[in-house]
């Protein structure tokens, strides 16, 4: 009726704002990296410069000293040091840090969702002979050897975007679940089931209209392990409801479709009460 499209209305409003801060944000975050970024590039091509300036010289003067203006060996390993320290505060932007160690770089994501801070990861990389890893705290269920065996040889920066997006996603689908145990127990009946990859949540709800319950089971399944939204809703109610059902069944599909899991309670709890 007018009110459930007054509330899909609310709701809408309300993403739409939630997604301009958030690419906002995000848009601040690509400048600075996109400045850092172009920043070292034109050192790298500096030196790149220097170093072939230096090597025309030894190679047309044999037996003469090199200019002493020119980088020296010892300059170009100092170089190399800051550029590792340069990338390591570039993935500090994007909630990645790290120090150097003895064999190799220790790196930390931490992971957020929505503003709020939630677990932070280690990996201990080595890298002598090759690139590889020591040890870590990722959890197991994390395709975390897939994504070494595609990317760590070849491209560190993707191997940690992809890890990256993988942890947050699934710290984002913990974050929800334990949200609607929190601050929803007197809508779920027993106790909300998810594995361990919190990709697939299966629980019991109640919810109120003119001073009736209705009971409703929801199984919400993750396919896409990077993204912290279902790719799939299934809104059940029991055979003796009401037919009416069906239209509020489907309206709380598309609100766990869209928006995070607790948010979309508190969306259609208010909703209910305006109704009462």
């Amino acid at each position: 009726g007018v009110l459930a499209h007054l509330e899909m209305l609310e709701a809408r409003a309300h993403e739409a704002a939630v997604k301009q801060e958030e690419t906002e944000q995000q848009e601040e975050k690509l400048a600075r990296l996109k400045a850092r970024v172009q920043e070292l590039r034109l050192q790298r091509d500096e030196l790149r410069a220097k170093v072939d300036l230096q090597q025309k010289r030894q190679l047309g003067q044999e037996g003469v000293v090199s200019d002493p203006e020119q980088p020296s060996a010892q300059a170009v390993l100092e170089w190399k040091i800051k550029s590792v320290k340069d990338m390591l505060q570039i993935f500090y932007l994007t909630g990645i840090s790290g120090k150097l160690t003895k064999h190799g770089v220790c790196f930390c994501i931490s992971t957020a969702y929505e503003g709020t801070y939630l677990d932070s990861y280690y990996l201990d990389l080595l890298t002598k002979p090759e690139v590889q890893i020591h040890r870590h705290s990722v959890p197991i269920f994390i395709p975390l050897e897939q994504i070494a065996k595609k990317y760590l040889q070849t491209d560190i920066r993707r191997f940690f975007s992809v890890l990256s997006d993988h942890l947050n996603a699934y710290a984002g689908r913990r974050y929800q679940a334990d949200q609607l145990q929190e601050h929803f127990s007197d809508q779920i009946e027993g106790t909300l089931q998810r594995n361990s990859l919190c990709n697939l949540l299966v629980f019991n709800y109640n919810t109120s209209g003119k001073s009736k319950t209705f009971p409703f089971n929801a199984r919400l399944l993750y396919g896409d392990l990077c993204c912290s939204l279902p790719t799939e809703v299934f809104v059940s109610w029991r055979l003796d409801a009401p037919a009416s059902l069906a239209e509020t069944a489907a309206a709380h599909s598309d609100l766990f479709r869209r928006m995070a899991l607790h948010k979309a309670f508190r969306t259609f709890s208010s909703a209910e009460r305006l109704v009462d």
